[in-house]
């Protein structure tokens, strides 16, 4: 038996994915704002130490695998503190535990969002590491509206899968032995989705910038079984990849030559 950590384990992808680990006989501690063994708010820095240390307290510092689901998409500042520094500044301070597993693996969930168009300033700001640099440039987008807002999520996702390329690398991580990767969905059937895919309408917004050729919308379970294989053992040399686990939509928007 391993012990996997979820984070976003009270809701969609992260509760799938808790789910089906426990179904498959894994010990899995889950963290989120409520509904999970951890209650916590990874949008501060605060609650990032205190999750840090609740997660090292449960687990006995026994740490097989790492899941980073959480994450939120509203057109807010606050999107860029969860999905970027509550999912990188958890996982380095669980990096010394996780190092001492014998076959130790992080996947962070991105999104297919991550090749929409972004804020390149935010962008900068979120990989330099300076949080209040970059919580302010997310509120003056906030500011501009929810089409401008919007820029906060695609910005998030892009600079977290650039941190997981530029990380994998490096000692801490591919040093110690640990595949480091994201996956990037298309559009998942969640409550945070279903709404707004219970209309024509709102499917057809959707499904012009996500078009999925493959089996169209997936459900959690889809995104949790690509999660669960790269933190198996299995997984010994997949890292720093972001894949696209979104039906055809990278390659319907990108096209054939993506090297160019």
């Amino acid at each position: 038996m391993r012990t996997y950590i979820v984070t976003g384990a009270g809701s969609g992808i992260g509760m799938a994915t808790a789910e089906l680990l426990r179904e498959r006989g894994q010990k899995v501690i889950g963290v989120d704002l409520r509904g999970a063994e951890i209650t916590a708010d990874l949008s501060t820095t605060e609650g990032r130490k205190a999750a840090i240390e609740e997660t090292l307290r449960l687990s006995e510092g026994k740490i097989d695998a790492v899941i980073a689901a959480a994450g939120i998409s509203a057109p807010k500042a606050l999107t860029v503190a969860v999905n970027f520094f509550g999912v990188t500044q958890y996982l380095e301070g669980l990096l010394p535990a996780l190092s001492q597993s014998e076959a130790p693996r992080v996947a962070v969930v991105s999104s297919m969002a991550s090749l929409q168009p972004n804020s390149a300033e935010l962008v900068d700001a979120l990989l330099s590491g300076d949080e209040e640099a970059a919580l302010a440039i997310g509120k003056s987008l906030e500011e501009q509206g929810p089409k401008t807002g919007y820029l906060n999520y695609p910005s998030s996702k892009r600079a977290l899968s650039r941190w997981v390329r530029r990380e994998c690398i490096t000692p801490a991580w591919a040093g110690a032995g640990i595949p480091l990767n994201a996956v990037a969905p298309g559009t998942v059937i969640t409550n945070m989705t279903r709404e707004m895919l219970s209309t024509a309408e709102g499917r057809a917004g959707v499904d012009a910038h996500v078009p999925m050729p493959l089996n169209y919308h997936s459900e959690a379970v889809v995104i949790a079984k690509l999660l669960l294989w790269l933190t198996s053992e299995e997984n010994t040399h997949v890292t720093g990849q972001t894949i696209y686990i979104d039906g055809g939509a990278d390659a319907s928007l990108r096209g054939d030559d993506i090297w160019s």
